[in-house]
This record gives C-alpha cells, structure tokens and sequence, in this order.
C-alpha cells in the first residue's frame, strides 16, 4: 500500500520493497485511490490547519531512562525493550500508568516495540506470566486496545474474540487480566486528531467514547489493521533509518489511521455493556482504596465501606473482573510490593524478615511459604539475586 506512494527520498529498490504492505494489485489501487481522496480533502481546507501531515515544532523527548529505545529526529520514536522486571515493564507505557500484579510462578519476561509518530503512538506488548494490570490512560488522548494471537488478555473480565479492538475513553482506568503467556496491542491518538480522519476518511467524526466501547471489524479490516500493524512495528526495529525518514513515517501514519478509521466505523460486539461498566467501576474504586490504604492492610468491612457496596457485591464484581476475591487480590499486591522490595534491596544490609513486616506480614513463616507458592521461589532467593548479577 505504501510502494503505491511516491516517496522521492525512499528511492531505492530496498525501501520500496520495505514499504509494499499490500499483496495485491487491487488492493494497492483501492488503497491509493482512497488515500489521494484522503489528501485531496486535506488540500482543500477540510481538516485545520494542524491536520495530519503538519510538522510540530517540538517534539517530545521522553523519558530520561528509555534509552534502550532509539531516537533519530522528531518524526518518530521506535524500538525494542525486553525486561525481566515487571515495575520496570511498566514504567515503559509513556503517559500510561500502569501496576502489575503478578500471579504466576517462574521468571518474568517481557518485549515491549514502541512506535512514536506525530500524531500516533504505538505498543505491541508481549508478556511471559500470569498477571493483573490496573491501567490509568491520559485523559488528552484516545487510546485502543486489542488483542493479537489466541493468548489474549481480558478486558475487565470479559474474554476478547482475536480481531476485537476496544475503544477506550480518556482518563479511563480498567484492569486487564492475563491468565498466562500473552500479546496485545496498545495505540494512542488525540481526540481531535481522531475526529478530524474520520471526518475525512468516512464522512463522519469518531467521536471521543465517554465510555469504553468493544468493537467487532469485518475480517478484511481486521486484517489489513493487524498487518499494518505488525509491519510497522517490524520496521520499528529493523529499518529504523527507513522509518526515521519524515515522509516515510507520514506515509506509514497515515495509512495506519486510515485502517483505524476503518475499523472503529463497526458496530459494538460488547452486549453487557452496561453491566460490565458497573462491575469495572466498583473494582475501579477498590483499586483505590487499596492504593490508599495499602501500608496499613486494610480491613475488608471497611474497604467495603469505603467503596459504597455490600462485601457480597465486592466480591462479585472481583470474580468477574480480577479473577479472584478482593482479600487475594489485597494479598497478590502485597506479595509483589515485598518482591519488588527483595529485587531492589542489598542483601547485605537487608533482610527478608524486615521486608515482611514493612509489608504487614507479621508471621514470617508463614509469609515465607505463601511466597513461594506464589513466585516459585524463596523470599531469601530473591533478595541474595542481587548478590549474583
């Protein structure tokens, strides 16, 4: 689909067989002809003037310690991470913020491809165990979520069918669930930049969802959206001095919104919404409360209390959403917060009895035993690591 662009400065046989996301001619010729109406409004005023193809002046630089990640120029921003420690992980999301609660025994492991583009920003985040993750998004963009291969992750409780996108609202928070190995994909757009496409791509906005919406695409359109975005992510790691080239990541944005756009005009396939925006938001309220409260090992009553239903409720909306009861998710949390502890601490100054009750674990052996249960590994093994790396 890109090879039917002319790129002037991709001249080269290599980068035009780098670019050719189509396989056939017809797709190519319906593609181009659709994207030069795309360009075609754009030219004559229909977007504002800070549409699609406008150069910002300033470009955001980053966090300070993502330098794994290359950075060439201000059009894009791309790369490669893996990580073994789950806090780490997650301090990788870039306005995202997100907590992981690990649930699986063994080591982690984790590959996360960032694309940063002008107006687009892109994940594909593969993960190696069982886990919960409570996702706060920024509330001055759009962002989707979807699923890539048969191990997905569920959406608050609910199971995604491969080729379902999930259209987020700004400012939500959610937990996602993953009972194992697991691969999904994370996007982000500006909520103007999303109406202005849909403006021109298909005659109506897509307008910025109060609440989260799931979403079913034909599936040509599931099709084309997870091509492109896989090969982009490929390109992201293997032609990095392709992709760094402006017109090239304006072209590779471009035809990634136009299969958004496409995607997003397709009816809802979420037939509990409603139910399932209930039962998120008292998980969503518990989550805060733990968050609140945690250093001190709140009182299940009281917690109830505090997010306004009965402990029957609680534990309902838990099942569905996180899997387990509020007192194991309370525990789960705990556990990782003393793991991330040990990870971190010098084992020779530290010890794990200091650990467990500075995370209210009074009894020791007991902790010790519910520790590795949980981790497949002794408390002590995890903080003397350290000794040995």
């Amino acid at each position: 689909m890109l090879a039917s662009l002319s790129l002037s400065a991709a001249n080269t046989v290599g980068a035009e067989k780098s670019l050719s996301f189509m396989s056939s001619t017809h797709d190519v010729e319906r593609h181009h002809k659709s994207s030069r109406k795309f360009r075609t409004r754009i030219d004559k005023g229909t977007q504002p003037s800070n549409c699609l193809f406008r150069r910002d002046p300033e470009h955001s630089k980053g966090r300070k310690h993502q330098s794994p990640v290359r950075r060439e120029g201000p059009m894009s921003e791309r790369g490669t991470q893996r990580f073994d420690d789950p806090d780490d992980y997650a301090a990788a999301f870039g306005d995202a913020r997100v907590n992981l609660t690990i649930m699986g025994a063994g080591d982690f492991s984790a590959r996360l491809t960032r694309l940063k583009l002008q107006h687009l920003e892109m994940y594909w985040c593969r993960e190696s165990l069982s886990r919960i993750a409570y996702i706060s998004l920024p509330s001055e963009r759009v962002a989707l979520s979807f699923p890539i291969g048969g191990a997905s992750p569920l959406f608050g409780g609910s199971a995604l069918r491969n080729g379902d996108i999930v259209l987020h609202s700004p400012a939500e928070r959610m937990h996602q669930r993953a009972n194992g190995v697991c691969q999904w994909g994370l996007m982000f757009f500006s909520a103007k930049q999303l109406a202005n496409c849909g403006e021109a791509l298909i005659r109506q906005p897509i307008a910025s969802p109060r609440l989260s919406r799931v979403l079913r695409p034909t599936r040509a359109q599931t099709l084309q959206f997870r091509s492109l975005f896989k090969r982009a992510c490929h390109l992201a790691d293997t032609e990095r001095n392709l992709i760094g080239r402006p017109e090239v990541a304006r072209a590779l944005e471009q035809d990634m919104l136009h299969a958004v756009v496409q995607c997003l005009a397709a009816d809802d396939a979420d037939d509990v919404a409603k139910t399932r925006h209930r039962h998120t938001a008292v998980v969503v309220r518990f989550e805060k409360g733990l968050t609140k409260h945690i250093d001190r090992k709140p009182n299940m009553r009281a917690m109830c209390t505090e997010v306004g239903v009965a402990e029957r409720t609680l534990r309902m909306c838990c099942a569905e959403v996180l899997g387990i009861s509020p007192t194991r998710y309370l525990l789960l949390r705990r556990l990782n917060r003393a793991r991330a502890t040990l990870r971190r601490a010098d084992p020779s100054t530290a010890t794990v009895a200091e650990v467990a009750r500075n995370n209210q674990f009074l009894e020791f052996g007991r902790f010790a035993v519910t520790y590795r249960s949980v981790f497949g590994e002794s408390p002590s093994t995890t903080l003397q690591r350290n000794s040995s790396e």
